[in-house]
C-alpha cells in the first residue's frame, strides 16, 4: 500500500501507448460493491476469492499495464498467475508510505488505531509473496510516477518515448 501502484501504472501505460486497468476497480465493477463494503460483508477470504477470479478474467482480457492490490499476490491461485509475468514491485520506505496513507482512510486492510503498525506487519507478512512473484524491484517512492515509469522503461529495456511531450516529469 501506497507505493503507488496506480499513479504509475498510468503513466506507464501512456508511455506505452497502451491501456491501463487497475485491479481493484475491476473488482468493484464486477461487484458492484465498494471494497471497504466487500470486507465488511463478506470478510477478507472471499474478497481474495473474487480478486483471484477478476486477475484471471484481466490477464486474458486486459492489454497494456494491470495494476494490482496489494493483496493479490498473497493468494496462491493469484501468485501462480502472476508468475513468470513481467510482473515489476514497486517499494517503498515507510516514511514515505506514512506520508501518502493519509492515516489509513478507506483502506480496510489498515483499519484500527495505528494504521502504520498494520502497515508493517502487512509489509512483513506480503514481503516474501511480492518477492516471489516479482520479475523486478523498483523504488517508487523517490520522484514523480511519471519518473517511477521512466525508471521501469529502463529496467525492462524499453525505448523511451521520443515525444517531447510524454518526457515531462
Amino acid at each position: 500500500m501506497a507505493a503507488g501502484k496506480t499513479s504509475v501504472g498510468r503513466a506507464l501505460a501512456s508511455r506505452l501507448g497502451v491501456d491501463f486497468a487497475d485491479l481493484d476497480a475491476l473488482i468493484v465493477e464486477a461487484a458492484g460493491r465498494s471494497i471497504p463494503t466487500l470486507f465488511a460483508e463478506e470478510g477478507e477470504p472471499a474478497f481474495r476469492e473474487l480478486e483471484s477470479r477478476t486477475l484471471a478474467r484481466a490477464l486474458t482480457e486486459c492489454d497494456g499495464v494491470l495494476s494490482l492490490g496489494g493483496g493479490a499476490p498473497v493468494h496462491p491461485a493469484s501468485a501462480e498467475l502472476l508468475r513468470g509475468r513481467p510482473v515489476v514491485l514497486l517499494e517503498v520506505e515507510e516514511h514515505i508510505a506514512a506520508r501518502r496513507l493519509s492515516y489509513g482512510a478507506g483502506r480496510p486492510m489498515l483499519a484500527g488505531k495505528d494504521p502504520m503498525v498494520r502497515w508493517r506487519e502487512l509489509a512483513e507478512e506480503r514481503g516474501g509473496n511480492y518477492r516471489d512473484v516479482a520479475a523486478h524491484r523498483i523504488d517508487s517512492g523517490h520522484g514523480s510516477p511519471a519518473r517511477v515509469a521512466r525508471t521501469i522503461f529502463r529496467t525492462l529495456q524499453l525505448p523511451l518515448p521520443t515525444d517531447p511531450e510524454k518526457e515531462t516529469a
